[in-house]
């Protein structure tokens, strides 16, 4: 895999790549080297044109590859292995090898790569993050490098952001790898762990982010304990490596990450944290008088909100009072920590986490919704007692609080593959900080058709009330009058509800996708394309699933995109946008927004009420000013989100650090 040896982790039972943390000096040559020139030398040269001859080199082979029978075609697979293997990844070798994979797609599921996903398939070879618009087809791309690096006897895993997708892109490309000899698993929520490793042991495994994330930390806690070098040794030479018994994974090889963006930067704020359950008889007692004692107290006197940084902090005069108050109670209120702790938390699950938008209750339990795409966490939950405190406040019944057994971050983690490669349709606005973390140039890749997208002027209300009032308005004439299809796009299930509900006040049919639907997201995304349907998401809701348009759709505009709510981040919105008009489809978008949204108000408070105060007034207020409000705000938000991203991994490190010593890190 061209790595130096020495850059491999010592001490782990699997190959991976040493996670450590280079000096000052070396961070300053890194970012002088690797940084300043790549940027100048990126500006004379298109990184995309290096990539380019690929698809001459597979293109050489196409001709005597068409004749061929299947048979043929197979003798040709095995012959191609051991020089991949002996050879490495040279590019006539590898446009022979993409050549292969081609043609055994078109005979096996009817589908042939455009030369967009060769340059895009040797990127990802390259160790490079590909930005492909949406709908270029990245899951074909993926195939390219994927079947090529398992011919050469490494394994491969594919890395999706939720269930469904792994499941889906597996059957689908099965019987692509399987006519080139190798192996496909699928590892998803609920499996046990023999057929985990059974997945993990083939030739090329599709899993999600989450998922493999938490096996690797199962794989660190089974061998807490025996986990050194000399350990691994020991038990080699003494003939029982419980290896089998013990581990799901086989090493981190290579990996390719779809929706990286979603994956590196979104989802990487939080850790990722496996925990065991610790009964507390007495947990409902201390979570009902937390909660009391917090209902108690009053903002601004008590306790100071801060909603940008979603954090919460005790005055002295607040800490006086929760003495005051919890003077006739026991046990854990004797200790001025933790009843402090208790009433925060308390304090937390009341302000800061709202019913259908940082959570759902479903069959009566509390599930966490991730806010990154949209999607449910059954498994999931608050640690420090925050879950149980929410399950008292919605009157659910209790579960058991976590003890926390391993943590880690995603960006610690994917640093540890040998080759780490990723795709996107929505990466340049992070490019420096994948570089920074990840160690990932971004390439972004032509398109294969001409856009015909068409987006329109935004609009900017000034109530909640005059902006469903007018995408209400909208849907009717687009839908309902034109007979188009329309894709409304939300930050949150309560959002896509009250939408919902002024769409069934006009008597408007439409189909209804959040979290609460989420065994139907992909069926309902990829009927979004029919005549006349209206389709009402969370914005991330369906990502990855194609939006075929039907014939009379394309010839009324195609597909009609209506962003309700900037998100924290600008590449949501894109990606949102990017729904319509694929593969050169026709297709338009607009944003129908309020001034009271919380990327406005939250991020860029005194703007928004200084332009709310003008629109009051009806002064005329000029487009560029909503746009430098739009700015400001999501330059604000991915500003704080980036600091937390930062801090998480300091954290990691620094608790890596101190449980070392007593053998209790990862």
């Amino acid at each position: 895999m061209d790595l130096d040896y020495r850059e491999l982790a010592v001490g782990r039972p699997y190959p991976e790549r040493a996670d450590r943390e280079p000096a000052v000096h070396d961070r300053v040559a890194e970012y002088l080297a690797k940084g300043l020139l790549q940027r100048a030398f990126d500006r004379v040269r298109d990184p995309v044109r290096t990539l380019m001859p690929i698809v001459e080199h597979a293109a050489a082979h196409a001709n005597t590859l068409r004749i061929m029978s299947d048979e043929e075609l197979r003798l040709q697979v095995s012959g191609i292995r051991a020089q991949l293997r002996n050879s490495g990844f040279a590019p006539p070798l590898v446009g022979r090898c993409f050549a292969l994979v081609r043609e055994a797609a078109s005979r096996t599921i009817g589908q042939r790569h455009y030369d967009v996903q060769l340059i895009a398939g040797f990127g990802l070879l390259k160790g490079r993050l590909v930005e492909m618009a949406t709908g270029e087809g990245k899951t074909m791309a993926a195939t390219l490098p994927a079947a090529t690096v398992a011919l050469a006897g490494y394994p491969v895993h594919l890395i999706t952001v939720n269930d469904y997708l792994a499941h889906r892109d597996a059957d689908e490309m099965r019987p692509l790898y399987e006519f080139l000899g190798l192996s496909v698993g699928a590892v998803v929520q609920g499996m046990p762990k023999s057929e985990r490793r059974r997945a993990y042991a083939s030739a090329v495994t599709y899993c999600t982010n989450k998922e493999l994330a938490f096996d690797y930390l199962r794989d660190r806690v089974a061998l807490a304990h025996r986990s050194s070098s000399l350990h691994l040794s020991l038990d080699r030479l003494r003939g029982n490596f419980r290896r089998n018994e013990d581990l799901v994974l086989r090493g981190l090889y290579f990996g390719i990450v779809d929706e990286a963006d979603s994956v590196f930067i979104d989802e990487a704020r939080t850790p990722l944290i496996l925990s065991s359950s610790t009964g507390a008889a007495e947990e409902r007692l201390q979570c009902e008088q937390g909660l009391r004692l917090a209902r108690s107290l009053v903002a601004g006197e008590h306790y100071e909100i801060d909603l940008a940084e979603r954090s919460l902090a005790l005055t002295k005069e607040g800490s006086r009072e929760i003495g005051r108050l919890a003077e006739d109670l026991h046990g854990v209120w004797s200790s001025v920590r933790a009843r402090e702790e208790l009433v925060t938390q308390a304090l937390s699950a009341m302000m800061l986490f709202n019913r259908d938008q940082h959570y759902v209750v479903m069959d009566g339990k509390v599930q966490i919704v991730d806010e990154s795409t949209g999607r449910v966490m059954p498994d999931r939950s608050w640690e420090r007692g925050l879950h149980q405190l929410i399950e008292i406040k919605e009157d659910c019944e209790l579960t058991d609080r976590r003890e926390t057994l391993a943590r880690i971050t995603y960006q610690r983690l994917f640093r540890r593959y040998i080759r780490l490669s990723g795709m996107t349709g929505t990466a340049r606005e992070v490019a420096r900080e994948i570089k920074s973390v990840y160690g990932l140039d971004v390439v972004r890749i032509p398109l294969n058709r001409p856009s015909q997208r068409r987006v329109d002027r935004p609009l900017v209300c000034t109530t909640p009330a005059e902006k469903l009032r007018i995408i209400a308005d909208r849907v009717e004439r687009l839908a309902v009058a034109e007979g188009r299809a329309v894709l409304i796009g939300t930050r949150s299930v309560g959002a896509s509800e009250e939408i919902s509900a002024a769409l069934n006040a006009r008597g408007i049919e439409h189909a209804l996708l959040n979290a609460k639907q989420d065994q139907d997201e992909a069926e309902v995304v990829a009927r979004a394309g029919e005549p006349a349907r209206v389709t009402v998401a969370t914005n991330m809701a369906g990502r990855g699933t194609d939006i075929r348009l039907d014939p009379g759709v394309a010839a009324r505009g195609g597909l009609h995109v209506i962003l309700t709510e900037y998100h924290d981040s600008r590449r949501v919105d894109r990606q949102l946008f990017g729904r319509c008009a694929r593969q050169g489809d026709p297709g338009s978008c607009e944003a129908i927004v309020s001034l009271q949204d919380d990327v406005f108000m939250i991020h860029a408070g005194s703007m928004t009420r200084l332009i709310a105060r003008l629109v009051g007034t009806r002064i005329p207020v000029p487009l560029r000013a909503y746009q430098a409000l739009r700015w400001l705000a999501q330059f604000q938000a991915e500003r704080r989100h980036g600091y937390v991203r930062v801090q998480n991994v300091k954290l990691d490190r620094r608790l890596d650090r101190v449980l070392a010593f007593s053998g209790r890190g990862e």
